[in-house]
């Protein structure tokens, strides 16, 4: 039983201002996802500012119409985009839940895309894309099949938290069930761009934003569905290989075997970076890691195991990690080749060496690797394969002395964080969940991915909780991203029951 029929017909009738027995609880979804059709029609790409101001303008707009005192905190940083920040005061309480999602988006390349889907065009389908999902109406606010998906960028990525969020606040407001702790909101719009100010934001506002828990909504439930309390994140830095061959582009047949290919290079050197097993080759590179503990061995095997089945439908005969479970896999770091590039394929390859091939590694890191340190072993590790190891475009003359010349780069990323299971406030979130949920929330040692939890860590001592709440086939950060209205609605849900802990 959801938390709308538990609550009673007269009282979801209250809800933003229905008086009427006529005006339904259909009427009231409408409402709200026309409104969500709204904000996802605005452009919200990281790297593009003028967007990201509208979209924390109308969170803004949205807060206020829901009762919360909001504002834009900017820094003194050129370039800032705003957070949005929002406090709820309640009279007496003993504690204070800041709850925080991301409303920028990644980059969109609309001629990949699906046919009948524009990313800022938010439209229904009635399944995935890749799975021969079809269009079946506008974003119009229509709600009587909550089975539907609205596909448009930031959808699932993370406007659906903002989305669940407000009407979480909204619901329990207009129901009589007024929050019980001081609630904190904070929107960030640079989450997507590596979190670029977002420290400085924390710094200049420490006491708006000090709380008792950090409450992140963001990222897919599992496969399954089952609810979950996420306790920390990986980290994430990606570093550049660039390793170059002749001057300029050569024939194959003519120079083949004399001059050297940084392609062949570049993958031979990629291939001995990892076993047959998938697991990592270069030395040391999990030993910084700190060991689970007691309390989080048995968390992961609590973890309903979902590889067989992910794997049946992604096509994956044999997966890596040598039979380790998928839960524990996410706690460890990763080594992960994102693209690589040198020449040309297809319709437009021709018979040459290249003159240079191209890397990007997206390494993930577990509490106690730092990102200088990982950085260091990749290229220590390509050091000790007789590579010259350079962070610069290399000059004439370093292209003449070294046989073998490789430069590598990385971002600054973030480092891991993780949050004691054991803590007292986070085991309240867990049984939050679980009541509204119907059935025990799974607590989850460490996500696969990342967030900035770690510079939340650092500026504020924090303690920090995730709670996902959207699909796990959405396609975050690719084509034809999409989110469940069902998920939406039961992630409203479960974010009510947290925000009225005590």
């Amino acid at each position: 039983m959801t938390f709308w029929h538990r609550m009673g017909l007269s009282s979801v009738l209250a809800l933003i201002g229905v008086g009427s027995q006529a005006d339904t609880l259909a009427g009231i979804r409408e409402r709200q996802l026309a409104e969500y059709c709204q904000f996802l029609s605005l452009p919200n790409v990281a790297a593009e500012p003028a967007g990201l101001r509208l979209n924390a303008e109308m969170i803004h707009r949205m807060m206020r119409e829901r009762g919360i005192a909001a504002r834009l905190l900017d820094t003194a940083a050129p370039g800032t985009v705003p957070a949005v920040f929002g406090e709820v005061r309640v009279p007496g309480a003993a504690r204070t839940l800041l709850f925080y999602a991301h409303y920028d988006g990644q980059p969109v390349n609309p001629a990949k895309w699906a046919p009948g889907l524009k990313p800022f065009t938010p439209v229904l389908i009635d399944a995935p894309m890749e799975s021969g999902g079809q269009v079946v109406g506008p974003c119009s606010g229509s709600a009587a099949n909550s089975a539907l998906r609205i596909a448009a960028r930031g959808a699932a990525d993370d406007r659906a938290g903002v989305m669940a969020l407000l009407n979480a606040y909204q619901t329990l407001t207009s129901t009589g069930r007024a929050p019980k702790a001081n609630l904190k909101f904070l929107f960030e719009g640079e989450e997507e761009a590596g979190s670029p100010h977002l420290g400085a934001i924390l710094r200049e506002h420490r006491a708006e934003l000090a709380s008792d828990l950090w409450v992140i909504v963001d990222g897919p439930r599992p496969a399954a569905g089952y609810p979950v309390v996420e306790f920390g994140v990986r980290g994430d830095v990606n570093v550049a290989l660039t390793v170059y061959g002749p001057k300029r582009p050569l024939h194959s047949g003519n120079y083949g075997n004399w001059a050297p290919n940084p392609a062949q290079r570049l993958v031979t050197l990629l291939a001995a970076m990892k076993d047959d097993d998938g697991r990592i080759a270069i030395p040391h590179f999990n030993d910084d890691a700190i060991a689970l503990t007691a309390e989080e061995l048995r968390a992961l095997q609590e973890v309903p195991d979902s590889a067989p089945a992910l794997a049946k439908e992604l096509l994956i005969a044999r997966p890596d990690g040598a039979g380790l479970p998928l839960a524990q896999l996410l706690t460890q770091p990763t080594l992960n080749i994102n693209g690589i590039s040198s020449g040309d394929v297809g319709a437009s390859a021709s018979n040459q060496i290249p003159t240079r091939a191209e890397a990007v590694l997206d390494l993930r890191l577990a509490p106690g690797n730092t990102l200088a340190r990982q950085v260091e072993k990749i290229a220590q590790f390509v050091a000790d394969r007789g590579y010259f190891v350079i962070d610069h475009e290399p000059s004439i003359e370093e292209r003449a002395a070294h046989d073998r010349l490789v430069k590598i780069v990385s971002n600054d990323g973030y480092e891991a964080q993780r949050t004691s299971l054991e803590l007292p406030i986070a085991q309240s979130v867990v049984d939050a969940v679980s009541k509204a949920a119907g059935q025990p929330a799974v607590r989850v040692v460490s996500v696969g991915g990342s967030l900035p939890l770690s510079v939340i860590e650092r500026e504020l001592h924090a303690h920090i909780v995730t709670i996902p709440i959207v699909n796990y086939d959405n396609n975050q950060h690719a084509e034809n991203e999409n989110v469940r209205i069902d998920y939406l609605w039961s992630g409203i849900d479960l974010l009510s029951e947290v925000l009225a802990m005590p």
